[in-house]
C-alpha cells in the first residue's frame, strides 16, 4: 500500500496543477452553474465581483495564523524546548510516535504552529547520532497535526469564522446564525471524537515505522542537519534599536496588558473565538520570545511565504461564496438554495452526517483550504442541516472532521512542513496514505454514530 502510495503522489507531482488552478476552475465552474439555471451575466459578475474581497479580513486572520505560529515555534527559547524535548525518546520508533503525539496536540492550539514545531521536532531528534530514526516517517508524523485533529481545535477555520459574525458574509449568517465553541469544537461528542483520532493516529504511526535496519535517516536523503539560524550581529549603529529588547518589552507589556483585560472581561472561551484575539496573543507572545525585534522581523519573513496560497485563493472562494448565494436564477432560486434541496433529497437527519462527510472529504481533495472551502460549502450544507433538522454545530465538525482527511495525502498544505524538513510530498506520503486508509472508516462512522445523540437547535442571531 505505501508503494501504491508512492505512486500515486508522483503521479500527483507530475500531472495535478497549483492549487489556485483548481480555486478558479471553481469559480468558472459556479459562474456557469449560476446561467445555467437562469442568473443573468450582469448578476452573475456583479455577484462574483462583489464577493472577491468580501473576505479581506478573514483571509488576513488566516494569514496570521500561520506567521503567528511559525514566530512562536522559531523564537531562540522555544528551539531550547525543542533540543530538550528531542533527548526524551530512546527508540526510532518511540521517536516518530512521539512526534506525532506532539504535533497533533500542537495543532489544537494553532494549525501553523504544529506545522513549524512539528518540523523543528524532528530535524531535532535526527541530529541525534545515538538515535536510527526513519526521517521520512517522522516527517509524516509531524503531519499529523494537520492531517488528523488540527479542525477539530481552536484554529479551525470553520468553528472560528462561525463564532465571530464579523468574519462571516451575509448570506452565510442568516442561515446558521452564530455558533459559539460550546456547540462546536466543545461538545463532548467533538472531543470524544477528537482523542479517538489521537490514539488509532498513534498506534498506526507505530505499526508502519520501518524497522532500525529498514530505516532512512536524514543523512540518506542528504539533510543537513543545522539548527535555527543563529542572529547576525549588529552591524551599524542605526540598528540599535533592532537589537535591543527596549521595544519588544515595551510593545509587549501593552500587548499583554490589552489581552488581560480582554480575558477578564469576558469568558476565556468567547475571548479565545475571536481570531484577532487568538493571532493577537500569539504575536505578542513571539515578540516577546524573540526578544529583539530583528529576530523577531526575520522569523516573520521566513514565515511569509507560507502564506502565498491563502493569500492568492481567498479571494476567489470569496466570489465563488458570493455566487452561490447571490446570483438567484429561475424562480429567485440561488444555487445555494438548488443545492441544499439536493442534500436533503439524498439525505435524511440521521445520516446527513455520513453524506456530508464523504462530499466535504473529497472536495477537499480539490479545494485545500479549510476556510476557503467552508465559505464555498457552507451556505448549502448548512441550510441543507437546517431543513432536515440536524444539530448545526455538529455539522460544523462533520466539516471540520472530514474536511481534515484528504489533507493526509494533498501536498498543498504540506508545503510549509517539508520546507523545515528538506523533503519532497513523495517522502512522506506512503506513510500518511497509510493514515487515511484508517481514519476514512473511523471518521465517518464516529460522525454518523455521534450525530444521533444530538438534537437540532434553531439559528441564534447576532
Amino acid at each position: 500500500m505505501a508503494r501504491a502510495a508512492l505512486r500515486c503522489a508522483a503521479w500527483s507531482e507530475q500531472w495535478f496543477p497549483d492549487a489556485w488552478v483548481f480555486a478558479a476552475l471553481g469559480v468558472i465552474i459556479v459562474a456557469v452553474a449560476a446561467l445555467a439555471f437562469g442568473a443573468t451575466p450582469t448578476v452573475t459578475v456583479n455577484a462574483f465581483g462583489d464577493g472577491f474581497w468580501s473576505l479581506i479580513p478573514f483571509t488576513m486572520q488566516m494569514a496570521f495564523v500561520v506567521i503567528g505560529g511559525y514566530v512562536v515555534a522559531t523564537a531562540p527559547v522555544v528551539a531550547r524546548f525543542i533540543e530538550w524535548l528531542a533527548r526524551a525518546p530512546k527508540t526510532g520508533r518511540g521517536a516518530i510516535c512521539y512526534v506525532g503525539l506532539i504535533s497533533m496536540l500542537a495543532s489544537l492550539l494553532s494549525w501553523g504552529f504544529s506545522l513549524v514545531f512539528g518540523g523543528l521536532l524532528v530535524r531535532a531528534l535526527a541530529r541525534r547520532d545515538d538515535l536510527r530514526m526513519d526521517y521520512r516517517a517522522a516527517g509524516a508524523a509531524a503531519y499529523l497535526g494537520l492531517g488528523a485533529v488540527w479542525a477539530m481545535g481552536l484554529s479551525s477555520s470553520a468553528a472560528q469564522l462561525q463564532a465571530n459574525p464579523k468574519s462571516m458574509p451575509p448570506g452565510l449568517i442568516n442561515i446558521t446564525g452564530v455558533l459559539p465553541f460550546s456547540q462546536t469544537i466543545f461538545l463532548w461528542q467533538s472531543l470524544l471524537l477528537t482523542a479517538a483520532l489521537i490514539v488509532v493516529s498513534l498506534l498506526v504511526c507505530w505499526l508502519t515505522a520501518p524497522s532500525d535496519r529498514a530505516a532512512r535517516t536524514a543523512n540518506d536523503f542528504g539533510v543537513t542537519e543545522t539548527a535555527t539560524p543563529a542572529l547576525p550581529p549588529r552591524q551599524r549603529p542605526g540598528e540599535w534599536l533592532e537589537y535591543s529588547p527596549l521595544l519588544s518589552v515595551l510593545i509587549g507589556l501593552i500587548g499583554l496588558g490589552w489581552l488581560a483585560v480582554e480575558f477578564v472581561s469576558k469568558p476565556a472561551v468567547t475571548a479565545i473565538a475571536n481570531l484577532n484575539t487568538y493571532n493577537f496573543l500569539f504575536l505578542t507572545v513571539g515578540l516577546l520570545l524573540h526578544w529583539r525585534p530583528r529576530s523577531f522581523l526575520n522569523a516573520v519573513a521566513r514565515a511569509v511565504p507560507s502564506t502565498a496560497g491563502v493569500l492568492i485563493q481567498f479571494p476567489l472562494y470569496g466570489g465563488i461564496a458570493a455566487l452561490l448565494t447571490h446570483a438567484p436564477g429561475v424562480g429567485d432560486v440561488t444555487l445555494s438554495h438548488r443545492l441544499s434541496g439536493l442534500f436533503v433529497h439524498i439525505a435524511t437527519t440521521d445520516s446527513f452526517p455520513f453524506v456530508m462527510g464523504v462530499y466535504s472529504s473529497v472536495l477537499g481533495f480539490f479545494v485545500p483550504s479549510g476556510g476557503g472551502k467552508w465559505l464555498v460549502e457552507a451556505p448549502y450544507v448548512m441550510q441543507a442541516a437546517n431543513d432536515l433538522h440536524v444539530h448545526l454545530g455538529w455539522a460544523v465538525q462533520v466539516y471540520n472532521a472530514a474536511e481534515a482527511l484528504p489533507n493526509l495525502i494533498n501536498p498543498f498544505w504540506m508545503l510549509p512542513l517539508l520546507g523545515v524538513l528538506g523533503l519532497k510530498a513523495r517522502d512522506v506520503v506512503g506513510f500518511t496514505f497509510m493514515q487515511l486508509l484508517v481514519h476514512v472508516p473511523l471518521v465517518l462512522g464516529l460522525l454518523w454514530a455521534l450525530g444521533l445523540t444530538l438534537t437540532y437547535v434553531p439559528p441564534v442571531m447576532p
